[in-house]
């Protein structure tokens, strides 16, 4: 294949174009922000997992206290009746007397150990709502810090989209006058090639695969017609002779 060397060296502008489209479609997805947004969104999901247990138990204490005050509620009452008909000195055999006596003692008694119940199950709906406090403002802690990510990652998605645009126009302007089946060419290797299709020999070394060429191949390089597109015997990219070759 020959092709006129203004138009080899075209080659490299397109390469040096394509090699910084790559970094910044790998700076897109190597964002900070990335592994930040993910570890956070770990954190959210385990906090609110927390808050909702939190709130679950709140809301369970919240009915069992209901329910606990309700039974001392009722044996409250009912000692107050049993009260009221032994000070109204309703006329009654001294047994029944005594049987309501007694059951009064044991409503008290009994109004006690509701009421300890009562105590301890407030307790504990207290410290269920204090860590549904907690994990709340946990919760919008890290939620904040996950949408300053999302701001910062979004900023530099709309810097490194702005200048792949600029960079992508300026390869079409570019790649639009390199000859057609050199380009076809050079999009082939660089796909083979790991992003690299075109490299510059520099001081008789290849700039693609670092190596420099030996005896043999200076020779091949040196009889070689100037619109020639040569290949590298060792990665087999295009070899694109300038004036820093050292021939």
């Amino acid at each position: 294949m020959n092709a006129a060397p203004a138009d080899q060296i075209r080659l490299l502008d397109v390469q040096a174009l394509d090699l910084r489209l790559a970094q910044l479609a790998h700076r897109r997805t190597s964002l900070p922000e990335h592994a930040e947004l993910d570890s956070l969104t770990k954190d959210l999901i385990q906090l609110r997992d927390l808050l909702v247990a939190a709130q679950t138990e709140e809301s369970d204490t919240a009915r069992e206290q209901i329910k606990a005050e309700q039974d001392v509620d009722q044996v409250r009452q009912r000692a107050a009746r049993d009260q009221q008909r032994l000070d109204s000195g309703a006329a009654m055999s001294p047994k029944d007397l005594e049987n309501l006596q007694r059951e009064i003692v044991s409503l008290a008694k009994r109004q006690g150990d509701l009421e300890d119940v009562v105590l301890e199950v407030m307790e504990r709906r207290e410290s269920a709502q204090e860590r549904v406090t907690e994990l709340t403002a946990r919760v919008s802690s890290v939620q904040a810090k996950a949408d300053d990510s999302v701001a910062r990652r979004e900023a530099a998605y709309k810097e490194i989209d702005g200048e792949q645009a600029t960079l992508t126009k300026e390869r079409e302007v570019v790649s639009g006058v390199v000859p057609a089946d050199l380009l076809k060419l050079y999009e082939k290797l660089r796909v083979q090639q790991g992003g690299v299709g075109a490299a510059r020999l520099f001081q008789r070394r290849c700039e693609g695969c670092r190596l420099e060429l030996n005896i043999h191949e200076i020779g091949v390089v040196r009889a070689a017609a100037r619109d020639e597109v040569l290949r590298c015997e060792n990665c087999h990219r295009i070899l694109v002779r300038t004036s820093e070759s050292g021939l």
